[in-house]
């Protein structure tokens, strides 16, 4: 029993020995900015903002040059979404509702996953050093989808994040990242608190607008 505590105590602190000061304020920004998101709250954008530019640093030192590239299209993604929600955000009648995606955009979204998996991790395979090329691709490409989503405010961008980040949990584990792992375990949670809370919402505006007709 002395022995299994002695190799707990000794794995929390190598645990908080190889997490750096920078990667836990990547997972704080970054917790509280999904978490904002799911609550529908617009502040959500400033935070993931500056959880990007930190994660810009931590992939690159990791070798994964996908998810570096990710968080580029995000800072970009992030300020779109935060002008996008800012429109008429003050006004409930004409305020964007929940939406649900349609079969074109399932459609697109299918054919620019395949294609942003093929052909980039094509690439990082025969000319960079990357770690799982083709699965970090494949990942970045599901990702990209659904922060278009998200900042479109589409229902189904949640269950897209509870896929992709139960990979990314793998992932992150054996690179060593166990602060950011610990992190996208928790995404998978608040991702399915978000698709239930806009589930609810999208219902209530439906029932609303119903009663208005």
């Amino acid at each position: 029993m002395v022995a299994l505590v002695d190799v707990v105590r000794e794995s929390i602190v190598h645990f908080f020995k190889i997490t750096s000061l920078l990667e836990w304020c990547g997972v704080i920004t970054g917790t509280l900015c999904v978490w904002l998101a799911a609550k529908n709250n617009i502040l959500n954008w400033p935070l993931a903002i500056v959880s990007v530019l930190i994660y810009i640093f931590i992939f690159f030192e990791s070798k994964l040059y996908s998810d570096m590239g990710l968080q580029v299209y995000f800072l970009v993604t992030n300020a779109y979404g935060w002008y996008f929600w800012s429109k008429n955000r003050n006004n409930p009648e004409t305020s964007r509702p929940v939406s649900i995606i349609t079969d074109k955009e399932m459609a697109l979204s299918a054919v620019a996953i395949i294609l942003l998996t093929i052909l980039p991790g094509t690439l990082l395979h025969y000319f960079t050093k990357a770690s799982y090329p083709f699965l970090d691709s494949f990942c970045t490409a599901c990702s990209l989808v659904a922060q278009i989503f998200l900042a479109r405010k589409v229902l189904q961008n949640w269950l897209i994040w509870i896929f992709v980040d139960i990979i990314y949990v793998g992932v992150y584990i054996s690179k060593d990242l166990y602060a950011t792992a610990i992190m996208y375990a928790l995404y998978v949670y608040i991702a399915w608190v978000g698709y239930q809370g806009w589930k609810k919402s999208r219902l209530e505006t439906e029932i609303t607008t119903k009663s208005h007709d």
